[in-house]
């Protein structure tokens, strides 16, 4: 099945092309280059459509109940093995940077996989999740779906810097 492998590996490569170029877009707005930005962003569109065309043919989206069986084991996978061996080498290597940022998004990831138990419990149940505005924390990636602290309680940044997510 060398051709389910090259999906995916497709796949991955699109995806991460995608969150580059959106970021290199970002900063060549900064700089102060809008076109360059605009090149940037409409790449980062087109791997986005490469990534959701190569998603589709692996076959891997299934049922919102299932998706979020998915999204559960991989979220629990990166909180409880990934991200505490990826601090663990920071640490070691004496990469600070490197180790408050796994640690920030292991503990979100956390709670992603808590909010996603709750809204298979939801969906299971033939409804919707229960959910005020759906906000996430800019630095760290937390997700409130109430009202949120009046700071992250990963990060500390002030509630004021939450975005909401439409």
């Amino acid at each position: 099945m060398a051709t389910e492998q090259d999906i995916m590996e497709a796949f991955a490569g699109e995806s991460q092309a995608n969150r580059k170029y959106a970021i290199f877009a970002e900063k060549a707005q900064e700089e102060g280059f809008s076109n360059v930005a605009k090149l940037f962003r409409a790449a980062s569109k087109a791997e986005e459509i490469h990534a959701r065309r190569l998603l589709r043919i692996a076959g891997m989206i299934q049922s919102t109940a299932e998706n979020l069986k998915g999204g559960i084991e991989g979220e629990t996978h990166e909180f409880t093995t990934m991200y505490p061996d990826f601090v663990e080498r920071a640490q070691a290597e004496g990469r600070k940077d490197a180790e408050i940022t796994f640690t920030h998004a292991m503990k979100a990831e956390e709670v992603h996989a808590g909010l996603y138990k709750d809204a298979l419990e939801a969906v299971t149940n033939g409804s919707d999740l229960k959910a005020d505005d759906v906000k996430i924390c800019p630095v760290c990636g937390n997700v409130f779906i109430t009202t949120p602290p009046e700071k992250c309680p990963i990060c500390g940044v002030p509630a004021g810097s939450f975005q909401v997510v439409e």
